[in-house]
């Protein structure tokens, strides 16, 4: 699929691998900075997304991932529009976090603002060692808009958020995968490549699987325990039924298909 043909803005580049389809920030001039038709093709990528993507990659073209919002797009805007603006951000990802596929982000250089915001929004996040992270809002006399304050402090904590905001702090890539900014760290110019190998992994997952990792378990993980052990039981029940899990489980115990071991 050319980008012509996608109907995405020249800020955007996709690319299909397959079952994986790469999405890129193609702003590099600007670092990769989001603006008001970017985030409008994110919304409408993932909004129609074709029937046989399996996973997602979204990369940044150029050395930085994404440095977050393109300020001019809301350096004169009044509280009505900040609103708006904000919700839309909320909107296109809501469709990554919420969509039928997994998605995956792979990190390098800045990962700032929105540029962090965008990565929370992705299931998996792999990050190279030149990713650096930060929330640079505090210093600029705004505030995250994106769904920073609810999806990160669950990768990271309150305090360690309301640190960046408040004083700057920056964290780098090797340090941030312990602190859960990301999943993986490769050495640098690799995390593009470790990240299309992980979705090609999940890609080769039954969809309902995917579905119910990606959205089943999240408000599992939230829910009061008791509505979360129901809500488990009639997920496993759902997923075992699948006849694409029949298959797959018949396999395995027929000896066609190989055992678990040890993956770095």
């Amino acid at each position: 699929m050319s980008l012509s043909d996608s109907g995405l803005p020249e800020s955007l580049k996709l690319e299909l691998r397959g079952p994986v389809a790469m999405l890129g920030l193609n702003r590099p001039h600007k670092r990769n900075a989001v603006d008001n038709v970017t985030i409008g093709g994110i919304e409408r990528f993932f909004t129609d997304l074709a029937s046989d993507v399996r996973a997602v990659v979204i990369h940044g073209e150029g050395e930085h991932f994404c440095a977050g919002l393109d300020l001019n797009t809301v350096a004169e805007t009044d509280a009505t529009e900040g609103i708006w603006h904000s919700q839309a951000w909320h909107r296109a990802f809501e469709r990554i976090e919420s969509g039928s596929v997994p998605v995956f982000a792979a990190l390098q250089g800045a990962v700032v603002g929105g540029g962090l915001e965008l990565a929370c929004a992705c299931h998996v996040r792999v990050a190279d060692r030149t990713a650096f992270y930060a929330l640079p809002e505090g210093q600029r006399g705004i505030f995250v808009g994106g769904g920073a304050s609810v999806r990160l402090p669950r990768l990271i904590g309150v305090a360690r958020m309301m640190d960046m905001m408040l004083t700057g702090r920056t964290y780098g890539g090797e340090e941030g995968v312990g602190l859960g900014f990301s999943q993986y760290l490769t050495e640098p110019g690799q995390a593009l490549t470790r990240a299309i190998e992980l979705a090609e992994r999940a890609a080769a997952n039954t969809r309902l699987t995917n579905f119910a990792v990606t959205q089943a378990l999240p408000r599992i993980a939230e829910a009061d325990p008791r509505i979360g052990s129901l809500m488990e039981s009639l997920m496993a029940a759902i997923a075992t039924a699948d006849k694409d899990a029949k298959g797959r489980l018949r396999a395995f115990l027929e000896g066609r298909a190989a055992k678990v071991t040890q993956q770095k």
